[in-house]
């Protein structure tokens, strides 16, 4: 392997949006030439909160959705591998070889965990809590030396350098010890300014929504909530439509012109939401069209084929180098052997 390894994903539970190209998928993107590129549909992880039949029907669409808009974002099918992890089964094998390598106390302390949990508001699962050690299997299975991720997921990568580590220490080197690439920008907030751009929140604007569906989203965005009419001085700082603006808008002149006139009262929010819906719809006509070219039937499903066949073959092999590390693998062997002279010698009694 002559580059560098990057391994990162999401879970399938529904399309991806802004916040999630601001978060990770524009760092996946401006290194999918620079590093060996992994991208994992983490259908898996998807049970810790969502493991309805229900939600396990919908994640082969959502899937196949995830894949299209990273490729509308920008990534070349070429230059990365696509895999479904729950159709690797090296992978259950892995987690279950790396579970006694970290502590209950040590997952406890994850505080995502605890918001993700409150978020689904179901009590605490044992996968979940055990998340941060599966995602340790996905991140070391491939021996991947950089993991691009939002700041929700930066412990557990953390986590993921810790077992690697441990692993290394206990039983020799195998593993890198893999760093984050945090993304540039905080997280997004979402259009109503109280909490962050998420799906279940109905607070976002999707990768794949159309001109109108954006436009719709931008005039129903908050802003500064003391300001009842135009001629009225307003506030820029932390006022969502300027966020995006700032964000989102290349025309730098404009946005500080808009800034500018709002803080004098000179500019009504139905302007400035206006020429947002431009930037945005602007930003995202490239998307579209990366998008029509592939969304013929098959063929992402293909991508996602070819990939998780690739995967496997590796991952198959990191379990086998791990286990003869461990000592495991020559157990079952030596076993066998025994068992196999004690039958020779009682066929030779029987005759």
């Amino acid at each position: 392997m002559d580059k560098k390894r990057i391994l990162t994903g999401d879970r399938p539970t529904g399309k991806l949006h802004l916040g999630h190209y601001v978060g990770t998928l524009k760092n996946r993107v401006k290194y999918q030439y620079e590093y060996d590129s992994i991208f994992i549909i983490a259908d898996l992880h998807m049970l810790t909160t969502k493991n309805t039949k229900e939600d396990i029907e919908k994640s082969e669409e959502n899937a196949r959705s995830l894949v299209l808009d990273a490729i509308s974002a920008g990534i070349e099918p070429e230059n990365v591998k696509f895999y479904l992890q729950s159709a690797i089964p090296e992978v259950h094998e892995l987690y279950t070889l790396l579970q006694n390598l970290t502590t209950v106390a040590r997952l406890e302390r994850m505080p995502s965990l605890k918001d993700m949990a409150r978020d689904a508001n179901i009590e605490m699962p044992f996968g979940l809590l055990g998340y941060p050690v599966l995602q340790t299997a996905d991140i070391i299975g491939v021996k991947s030396h950089l993991v691009p991720v939002g700041k929700d997921n930066v412990a557990h990568v953390e986590i993921a350098r810790e077992i690697a580590r441990r692993f290394n220490s206990l039983y020799g080197e195998l593993f890198p010890i893999p760093k984050v690439i945090q993304g540039e920008e905080a997280a997004l907030i979402g259009i109503y300014g109280e909490r962050k751009m998420s799906k279940s929140a109905n607070n976002a604007i999707f990768l794949s929504d159309d001109a109108n569906t954006v436009k719709k989203m931008v005039m129903k965005m908050k802003t500064d909530p003391n300001r009842i009419r135009a001629d009225i001085p307003g506030k820029v700082e932390g006022n969502p439509v300027f966020i995006y603006h700032d964000l989102f808008n290349p025309n730098k002149e404009e946005v500080q012109d808009l800034k500018d006139r709002y803080r004098r009262g000179k500019v009504g929010d139905v302007e400035v939401k206006e020429k947002l819906v431009v930037a945005l719809n602007n930003f995202l006509d490239p998307f579209r069209e990366r998008r029509q070219k592939y969304e013929t039937s098959g063929m992402v499903e293909e991508i996602i084929v070819r990939g998780t066949e690739q995967v496997r073959e590796e991952v198959r092999n990191t379990v086998l180098e791990m286990k003869k590390l461990m000592g495991l693998s020559g157990v079952y062997k030596r076993i066998r052997r025994k068992a196999e002279r004690y039958l020779k010698k009682q066929e030779k009694k029987d005759r």
